[in-house]
């Protein structure tokens, strides 16, 4: 055996997949579901990326990863927007919630304001700060 630090996207990518694998092999049938990336993503009339939602779909939930919207347009309800599109295709896909992560210097308002609700706190991280879980129950 050698045991080696050491950061590589392909040893990452196999030992991610054999998590699943090994997860696969728990649930009954009707529970699993391919495990898939999705994302909408928000251009400007030149084609520049001025924001965009990416989440992963499986196991009939959803978990949001990202949520950004430039500066030089917050405010204007695109974030909301985003958000919201995620939401129906994950209705779409058959998820019974949403989940996802953001920390006190992020926007945990916002996605109060959007129905989520907080199940979580990790207190003074970082230090400081707090990082919130928040989830969204989604009518079937």
């Amino acid at each position: 055996m050698n045991m080696i630090q050491q950061w590589k996207q392909t040893d990452s990518d196999f030992i991610r997949k054999k998590v699943i694998e090994h997860n696969m092999e728990q649930l009954p049938d009707k529970l699993k579901t391919s495990n898939e990336n999705v994302s909408f993503i928000l251009k400007d009339d030149l084609g520049e990326i001025i924001g965009g939602i990416t989440a992963n779909v499986f196991w009939h939930h959803m978990h949001i990863e990202s949520l950004w919207v430039d500066k030089s347009v917050r405010g204007k309800g695109y974030g909301r927007e985003l958000l919201k599109k995620m939401e129906i295709l994950a209705v779409d896909k058959g998820c019974r919630f949403i989940f996802l992560d953001t920390f006190s210097f992020q926007a945990p308002e916002f996605y109060k304001n959007n129905g989520y609700e907080v199940f979580g706190t990790i207190e003074d991280h970082p230090k400081g700060f707090n990082q919130y879980f928040l989830h969204k129950k989604l009518k079937m």
